[in-house]
C-alpha cells in the first residue's frame, strides 16, 4: 500500500482512509506481510507517517517502548481473569496530548478468554491502552498483539 492510495474524500468505501488504515493495522498485525511499498525514511501526509525500520516490541509489567509511528507491541504473559482489565504503557516519542492513536487487540500465545479494546488515552510521549477481557468464565492464558497507528491532529 502506497500513501497515494490515501483518498480523503471518502466517496467510495475503499477509498476511504479509515478504511486504508484499518487495513494498514490490520498488516501490521499480521506481521507485515503484503505490504508493497519499500520506505527509506520518515514519510508523512495528512498526519500520517509512516516510518521504517523495527516496529515491534515486548511488553514488560504493563509497559513497552517504541518510538515508531506505527507498530505492534507483544504483553507478557496474561493471566487477566473474566471481566477484568490488563493496562498497557506505551512510552512512544512520536505521540502528542492531541495526538489520535488507533489500537487493534488481538491474540498472540492467548488461546483462553476474549481481550477487547477498552480505553485508549493519548498523552505527550506516551499512551495508555486498556484492555478488558471481555469472557465471562476464562481467564486470559498468554500474550495478546497490540497495532497501533499514531495519526497527528
Amino acid at each position: 500500500m502506497a500513501l497515494s492510495d490515501f483518498d480523503t474524500t471518502g466517496n467510495e468505501d475503499t477509498g476511504n482512509v479509515l478504511y486504508k488504515i484499518r487495513t494498514m493495522l490490520s498488516e501490521l498485525y499480521t506481521g507485515f506481510s503484503g505490504v508493497a511499498a519499500t520506505f527509506t525514511g520518515l514519510v508523512t501526509a495528512d498526519g500520517l507517517k509512516v516510518g521504517t525500520g523495527t516496529k515491534t516490541a515486548s511488553a514488560t509489567a504493563g509497559a513497552a517502548t517504541l518510538n515508531k509511528p506505527s507498530g505492534v507491541i507483544t504483553s507478557e504473559a496474561l493471566t487477566t481473569a473474566a471481566a477484568a482489565t490488563y493496562t498497557l504503557t506505551l512510552t512512544n516519542s512520536e505521540i502528542a496530548a492531541t495526538s489520535q492513536v488507533l489500537v487493534t487487540v488481538g491474540n498472540g500465545t492467548n488461546s483462553a478468554g476474549l481481550p477487547v479494546l477498552a480505553t485508549v488515552t493519548p498523552a505527550s510521549g506516551s499512551v495508555v491502552i486498556v484492555v478488558r477481557n471481555a469472557h465471562a468464565a476464562n481467564a486470559l492464558n498468554g500474550t495478546i498483539k497490540v497495532a497501533f497507528v499514531v495519526l497527528d491532529a
